[in-house]
């Protein structure tokens, strides 16, 4: 069992698509009044709607650099032409740490003489030899797929946590829906009677995601663009003191369409012992209203499953 170390709590990147006006104020809010160490910047999910944030980062940085944050810029998911690779090679050039969401990015920064510092769960991170294999590019934290069994998180976590070898420290998404799938169609144009070249930015309409029902009714999936989310938001509140113990060294909350700062006051009352689970888990889904959570991955579950912590 690795020695308990208080963890960090990260703003991972705002991974849907809102008005670039929007997510500067989001993230001048979570600045000033958000409980988070690290907050992920960047476009994961779709190179052309960078433009629309790209003049306001600067200002971005320096609101959250003179909150005392620190600041990391994030990749695409998906690095497939030349487009794509400028934008990578853009965000690093900022001289912040680097999260790669592709091993495509990696091959470019180590190309250009950057180091990468943490990869993004669109790495696919789901065994020691991986984890190994990225801590001797230089990668010093992780973040595994949602759908890594609990006992392999626990095992990896366990053995970075002990200090064994290259292995980059775990970090795990405790909040947010989950990133299941990336894909080079967009989902979300074809759902408004468009294609991708002329999407006409259809995911702005859903500023958290598309909501995909089952033939039955039934909430199962959300869209947002050429991302695949899961419908439920992963909560992990019950389950975040057993994760420290075995050696997780940060939790992840993805921004979504809800009072993230309120939700971070949570998770960090949480790990700093207090309150209870319950009463976090009651206020967690008071401020996410009808959406439900989910924690299944962490059960051996299908991971839109709810257990009761």
């Amino acid at each position: 069992m690795a020695e308990t170390v208080q963890p960090e709590l990260t703003l991972g990147p705002l991974l849907l698509h809102w008005p670039g006006a929007a997510w500067r104020d989001f993230h001048f809010r979570v600045a000033d009044e958000a409980p988070v160490d690290t907050v992920t910047l960047g476009e994961v999910v779709c190179p052309k709607r960078w433009p629309f944030n790209r003049p306001y980062l600067e200002a971005v940085i320096d609101r959250l650099q003179r909150a005392g944050k620190r600041v990391v810029v994030a990749t695409p998911a998906l690095v497939g032409n030349d487009h794509d690779a400028a934008l990578v090679r853009e965000l690093a050039g900022h001289g912040l740490p680097v999260e790669i969401n592709d091993m495509a990015a990696l091959g470019l920064l180590q190309r250009d003489g950057r180091p990468a510092e943490i990869a993004g769960p669109g790495v696919n991170s789901y065994n020691e030899a991986t984890l190994r294999h990225l801590g001797q590019q230089g990668v010093s934290r992780a973040v595994p797929p949602p759908e890594l069994p609990p006992a392999s998180v626990r095992h990896l976590a366990g053995l970075s946590a002990a200090g064994s070898g290259d292995l980059p420290a775990l970090e795990v998404q405790a909040f947010g829906r989950w990133p299941l799938a990336i894909s080079a169609r967009c989902y979300h144009a074809r759902a408004y009677g468009r294609d991708k070249a002329t999407c006409q930015y259809a995911c702005a309409n859903d500023p958290d995601g598309l909501p995909v029902d089952t033939l039955d009714d039934q909430p199962f999936l959300a869209v947002n663009g050429v991302q695949t989310l899961s419908h439920a938001y992963a909560c992990l509140a019950g389950e975040l003191a057993d994760l420290a113990r075995t050696g997780v060294r940060a939790f992840r909350l993805l921004p979504q369409d809800v009072d993230m700062v309120a939700v971070a006051r949570v998770y960090r009352e949480l790990l700093g012992g207090d309150v209870e689970t319950s009463a976090a888990l009651e206020a967690i889904q008071q401020i996410c209203g009808a959406v439900a959570l989910a924690n299944g991955y962490q059960h051996d579950a299908p991971g839109a499953a709810w257990f009761e912590a």
